[in-house]
């Protein structure tokens, strides 16, 4: 007579080698590397009882993360019931999960022509009109002023201005090489503000693409990302590029997403005027990015006040609003730039304030915040500063005790 034996049940360790299948769909991991799988039980009649804790109780994919699991879990011997305990995750759990989260997604992500050791900063805002891309250009040029290599990509796809205010023209070239078209980017030099080498910009833009720059373009997202892609994998960016600046699109839009999944390693720095209204909208981009798990690494209040040349000051938009959203979001405030006609000016004519064509406050302050992210809030770590120089260290010892 054949006596049935039961199958031998899983281990606690066997329910979580398979939930290591369950993908969380948002964050693109595993809910175990994740930290969202608590724990497994397994009780004697073959039931088991896991714990998993989401980023929000009321997250959309749920259902999704369940069925998931369930089904992983079914399929192991022995196994009769699935049951499920939901929990939240603490704030400091939800920090540690986006941040294995973000490295995940670096790993991943497709390889681009930007250079690895260049920070890659993308100039966001929440609406339009708040002046983003003339804080973008005059950023850029202010830190090719300290002598670096920058790069410019002009991803406002349907509002370029970025070549106009650095009066540069002309149509990019692409060339072929192993059988792969490869574009140029148009190269500006920019003199050292303290009298040391010369800088350089190096920038694309569709307003490189286009006819003249009154050409409207009309397309929507595929379309968008697509040439963000282009400007990330098929442009011949050098290989000492120590910054990276991204104008962005208003908004929150395609653009903005797609690029947080080719360009994990972006930091995003939101533009905001003092009024109350740009401040909440420009909230909703601060969110946007942290959802994508894109580091927001400061704020900037543009048009902060007018100041009349005997130093009275006037704050046309209002006044707080920079400081209010930093605060309320716990991002830091690196700098206000005043409302100066110099600024505007500088921008129609190709020439930005911030690398000496301007005398004033706001020349002053975004050299100031240039300082400021080379030193402090993104420091450059371009390979020449690291990898590169103690490589060259490590050879010299090596040299030197063989002369020994």
């Amino acid at each position: 007579m054949t006596h049935f034996v039961p199958p031998e049940l899983p281990t606690s360790d066997d329910v979580l080698a398979v939930l290591r299948g369950v993908i969380d769909p948002e964050l693109g991991s595993d809910i175990v590397d994740l930290g969202m799988a608590k724990g497994a039980r397994v009780d004697a009649d073959g039931t088991v009882t896991i714990t998993i804790a989401l980023t929000s109780m009321g997250c959309p994919l749920r259902a999704q993360i369940k069925n998931d699991a369930v089904a992983r879990i079914n399929a192991l011997p022995g196994v009769t019931g699935v049951t499920i305990d939901w929990t939240e995750l603490s704030p400091e759990e939800k920090a540690e999960t986006m941040s294995i989260a973000r490295r995940v997604a670096a790993d991943q992500a497709k390889e681009t022509a930007v250079p690895g050791g260049a920070r890659v900063l993308a100039i966001a805002s929440g609406k339009g009109g708040v002046g983003k891309s003339s804080v973008t250009v005059n950023l850029a040029a202010a830190l090719a002023a300290q002598g670096r290599a920058v790069g410019l990509i002009d991803a406002d796809i349907w509002g370029f201005s970025i070549p106009r205010m650095l009066g540069l023209e002309g149509r990019l070239v692409a060339e072929r090489h192993d059988g792969k078209a490869v574009i140029t980017p148009h190269s500006l030099e920019v003199p050292a503000r303290n009298g040391g080498r010369p800088g350089r910009l190096d920038v694309v833009s569709m307003g490189f693409l286009v006819e003249d720059e009154e050409s409207a373009l009309l397309w929507r997202g595929l379309m968008l990302n697509r040439a963000v892609q282009h400007f990330l994998e098929d442009v011949a960016w050098a290989d000492d590029l120590e910054y990276v600046l991204i104008d962005m699109p208003p908004g929150t839009g395609d653009v903005a997403m797609g690029l947080a999944r080719m360009l994990p390693r972006t930091e995003m720095i939101v533009v905001t005027t003092p009024a109350t209204g740009a401040q909440k909208v420009a909230a909703r981009a601060i969110t946007m990015a942290r959802k994508c798990h894109v580091r927001v690494a400061g704020i900037i209040e543009n048009m902060s006040a007018f100041v009349t040349p005997d130093g009275t000051s006037y704050p046309i938009f209002g006044s707080g609003g920079g400081r209010d959203l930093a605060a309320k979001s716990g991002v830091p405030l690196i700098g206000s730039v005043p409302l100066e006609p110099g600024v505007s000016l500088g921008g129609d004519t190709g020439n930005p304030v911030s690398v000496g064509n301007g005398n004033g406050e706001a020349a002053k302050v975004f050299v100031e915040i240039a300082d400021r992210i080379s030193s402090e809030i993104s420091p450059s770590i371009a390979m020449e500063a690291c990898s590169s120089r103690l490589l060259r260290l490590v050879e010299d010892a090596l040299d030197q005790a063989q002369q020994t």
